[in-house]
């Protein structure tokens, strides 16, 4: 039978710089950021921030898992390069933990990849050794959630796990819910139940838009991050930002080349929004229920005008 520690390595420089950090004492302990693709990430919220992080700061691995035993590769096939009569190149997929460090020179680990296909609880008790090994004081995870909100609107955020007083005046939207797991989701539930600090960050994004990237609800998280742990990512807010601001532009232009149908469906929204937001403010969560399209109805409404933009040679990018 496997063992969580046959699941991972340690990179002996990484893991070295660690130890260095800890030795010194610095922050009294690791923030550890984490996000798997693969799963829900209306707005490639989680996605953008990865990226980011990884382009534009200097880090070392510290710990790589082994994907050969977490991913099932006829599910989510790596790609590969084919030049003229040979095989060049092979994106082999990544889950590894990495060191990086804020622009206060804080450090912090980022773990992330493809989400496993397999031995989830596997996976989460080695994360968890990983946690303890490396004295992790805050494990935050993050991603979008589609819902059915106006893009004029700000962005909303619903913050989980035993340290969701991390992020202050954010209302709970439901009592409970039963929904598909993730590995992300396990993840939170065994370090919880294990005594660590965990904390989800959940950003609320247009249903109608969340299959593009969605810069506004990344930032949310981003700045969500920095009051919560003290990280401090200015150039990655303000990569954010002025994507955030292209992005509204260019939505903005599409509903204006749109049909009256497409305006009144954002109205619909704007009014629900508002209804349930001023309930809010007066201690009372239940808003007049109002006349909207379903989500299926709105969808199709958007998804017929960016194909229409498409055929006549518009870009479709939103």
């Amino acid at each position: 039978m496997l063992k969580p520690r046959d699941l991972y390595e340690w990179e002996p420089s990484g893991l070295r710089a660690v130890d260095e950090i800890i030795d010194r004492g610095v922050g009294g302990g690791l923030v550890m950021l984490y996000h798997f693709g693969g799963f829900i990430d209306a707005g490639a919220t989680g996605e953008q921030i990865v990226e980011r992080l990884l382009y534009s700061r200097p880090h070392q691995t510290v710990a790589r898992f082994d994907a050969d035993r977490l991913i099932d590769y006829r599910a989510r096939r790596p790609m590969m390069t084919f030049r003229r009569d040979q095989w060049v190149s092979y994106d082999a997929p990544e889950l590894a933990v990495r060191l990086l460090h804020d622009a206060t020179g804080t450090p912090f680990l980022l773990l992330s990849g493809p989400e496993p296909d397999v031995q989830w609880e596997l996976f989460t008790a080695a994360v968890r050794e990983i946690v303890e090994r490396l004295g992790v004081r805050l494990s935050v995870t993050f991603h979008g959630i589609p819902m059915g909100v106006p893009h004029t609107r700000p962005v909303g955020l619903t913050p989980h796990g035993n340290r969701s007083d991390l992020v202050p005046g954010r209302p709970t939207l439901f009592d409970e819910a039963q929904v598909p797991g993730s590995a992300a989701s396990l993840l939170e539930y065994r370090l919880t139940g294990a005594g660590h600090d965990a904390l989800g960050l959940a950003a609320h994004v247009p249903h109608y838009i969340a299959r593009s990237p969605y810069p506004d609800a990344a930032l949310v998280v981003v700045e969500t991050i920095t009051s919560a742990t003290g990280l401090v990512l200015p150039a990655l807010a303000h990569t954010l930002r002025g994507q955030a601001h292209k992005t509204q532009t260019e939505i903005e232009r599409q509903l204006a080349d749109g049909d009256g149908e497409l305006a009144a469906v954002v109205r619909g929204l704007e009014q629900q929004y508002d209804a349930i937001a001023g309930s809010a403010t007066r201690g009372n969560l239940v808003a007049e229920p109002a006349e909207l399209p379903s989500a299926d109805e709105l969808g199709a409404v958007f998804e017929r005008f960016l194909a229409d933009r498409e055929r006549e040679g518009g870009d479709g990018q939103s």
